[in-house]
């Protein structure tokens, strides 16, 4: 497994980060820092093979972060996450030595792509002690990254319905909202809504919390997470048109 730290001030945003690399086969979140200086003892404290880091942090910014890590010769990657996109910030860490640099918002095909690449670099030059031009430059060209594909819907849910859903959600993002208000502006049955619920959950386009009321079992409520909309494009080609 790859040992992935994360490094983002914003608690929402570094669990998100860290729901997309669960995602994915082969990594394992090791630690989250919300600080450079934190993220400098979490290091220390732990075996980590790749780090995601944000430019703007509290104290220590990324890229004093990312020399540190460079003077004290870590044997770490890193990939920055991070809003900023001015050519200067993006230029000084590609001259540290970061591997890939997504700029916010990102989309999750973008992320996985990122990630996968890494990892056929990773396990290519820890399996392999030489290689040849040919290989190197599969690696080097970052071709991995054009084969990266976004897993498809998870079986049993539609794009048809997927959009129907989407569409109702969107009229009742202005406030938490649940199962039967979805539900009552569909006309689909709760369990299918549920599905779908739960789908958009676990890509992070909802938040998800547990109500109680005075009476019966508790209500799961709903928020829409209009920063992460993007997400929705690879299932839905069409609802962005």
């Amino acid at each position: 497994m790859i040992k992935v730290l994360i490094v983002e001030d914003d608690p929402m945003v570094a669990q998100f980060n860290q729901k997309y690399i669960e995602e994915i086969e082969g990594f394992t979140v090791v630690a989250v820092a919300h600080s450079g200086h934190e993220a400098l003892v979490k290091v220390n404290e732990y075996q980590v093979d790749l780090v995601l880091l944000d430019v703007f942090m509290p104290g220590q910014n990324g890229l004093k972060v990312l020399e540190e890590i460079r003077t004290k010769q870590e044997e770490i990657d890193v990939i920055f996450i991070t809003a900023a996109s001015d050519a200067q910030t993006i230029q000084q860490a590609l001259r540290y030595g970061a591997i890939d640099y997504l700029i916010k918002p990102f989309t999750f095909e973008r992320f996985y792509q990122a990630l996968s690449a890494y990892k056929q670099t990773f396990r290519t030059l820890k399996q392999q002690p030489q290689l040849n031009q040919q290989e190197l430059d599969g690696l080097l060209s970052n071709k991995k990254i054009k084969e990266a594909r976004v897993e498809p819907l998870p079986k049993g849910l539609t794009t048809g319905t997927l959009e129907v859903i989407v569409e109702a959600i969107e009229h009742l993002k202005d406030h938490p909202f649940s199962t039967d208000d979805v539900a009552e502006k569909t006309g689909i049955s709760r369990v299918s809504i549920r599905k779908y619920l739960k789908f958009l959950t676990d890509i992070g386009l909802l938040g998800e919390r547990m109500t109680y009321g005075t009476i019966g079992r508790p209500v799961y409520a709903y928020l829409y997470n209009e920063q992460n909309r993007h997400l929705l494009h690879h299932y839905l080609v069409d609802f962005e048109k």
